[in-house]
């Protein structure tokens, strides 16, 4: 089993952004090509990003995959609009989805397009929201259309103050995701975002001592120059990929820039951290439904959470 901690070791601000834009095919040999490579660009928190490789990870941004909309594990939710809020609903054999102890909530992925509206339309920053601001590592994720094709994704291992967190990764994922052109107006009406809070880590005995399903996942690995490379995979992308272990460690590999043949050899070198998460994900339809007091015949009166929350 592995050693359990509550939160990653500390380390420089990493930010991930995901990778799994197309589902490659796998098949189970160590000798695969996988074309979705992980680049990492440093970048200090409150500075642009810079456009140019960072190997190591140890002072700056990190791309690492996400393949994020994992139904089974966030709450069906619907809009109440009376309250602007989010409630629970029956799931289809009649109970209710439970959420117990979680922290992340469907506020937050309000808070989000919050942001990410303001941003767009000129509109001063939201105020703080009433949220929980305790630290978290967290994801940021966009994707758009009925296909719920990815747009955006961009998160961090290191805990950061939830307000601040979202706010950064907000814009960072929807405007610097280095696979996608920024975010735009028109964009918005098609957009879900979720929110992925990283909860449990903990250093694994080997290769393969996690879950799929379960587990997400974060290795560390030597690779053919000598040099030290990092790379994950949020909890649903194995399943939403039905990869076992093997191709999941094989996939994040290639992934992570890992050119050379893959033998058992080798995974057996890896130095992997398994997390769990917690995430919600709603629609622009949904957070439209919850800011509908800030819009009078379709136009915007007052940035959303000035009224929201005041």
């Amino acid at each position: 089993m592995g050693k359990r901690r509550c939160v990653p070791p500390l380390e420089p601000k990493l930010a991930a952004g995901c990778c799994g834009v197309k589902k490659p095919k796998l098949s189970g040999s160590g000798t695969h090509s996988h074309g979705n490579q992980a680049t990492t660009v440093p970048v200090s928190s409150s500075g642009p990003l810079q456009n140019h490789q960072h190997a190591d990870g140890g002072s700056g941004r990190e791309n690492v995959s996400d393949l994020t909309l994992c139904p089974g594990n966030s709450p069906i939710t619907r809009m109440n609009p009376n309250s602007g809020a989010l409630s629970p609903l029956t799931r289809p054999n009649g109970t209710a989805n439970s959420t117990k102890n979680l922290v992340v909530t469907a506020e937050m992925c309000c808070y989000c397009f919050d942001v990410l509206y303001c941003h767009l339309y000129g509109f001063p920053q939201p105020r703080l929201p009433r949220f929980t601001n305790d630290p978290y590592p967290l994801f940021v994720t966009w994707k758009t259309g009925r296909d719920k094709r990815l747009r955006g994704c961009i998160g961090t291992f290191s805990a950061m103050n939830l307000h601040s967190g979202l706010r950064e990764y907000t814009l960072t994922s929807a405007l610097k995701d280095s696979r996608f052109p920024p975010l735009t107006r028109e964009e918005l009406p098609k957009l879900f975002c979720s929110v992925s809070l990283l909860t449990n880590f903990e250093d694994a005995t080997d290769y393969l001592d996690w879950e799929v399903g379960i587990h997400g996942i974060r290795i560390e690995f030597i690779n053919e120059k000598g040099v030290k490379r990092t790379a994950t995979y949020l909890p649903e992308v194995a399943k939403e990929q039905d990869w076992d272990q093997i191709q999941t460690i094989d996939s994040l590999l290639r992934k992570g820039g890992f050119k050379a043949p893959i033998t058992n050899d080798f995974r057996k070198t890896i130095k992997l951290t398994r997390y769990r998460s917690e995430k919600v994900t709603i629609s622009y339809a949904e957070y439209m439904a919850s800011r509908q007091h800030c819009f009078q015949n379709g136009t915007l009166h007052a940035p959303p959470l000035y009224n929201h929350y005041s």
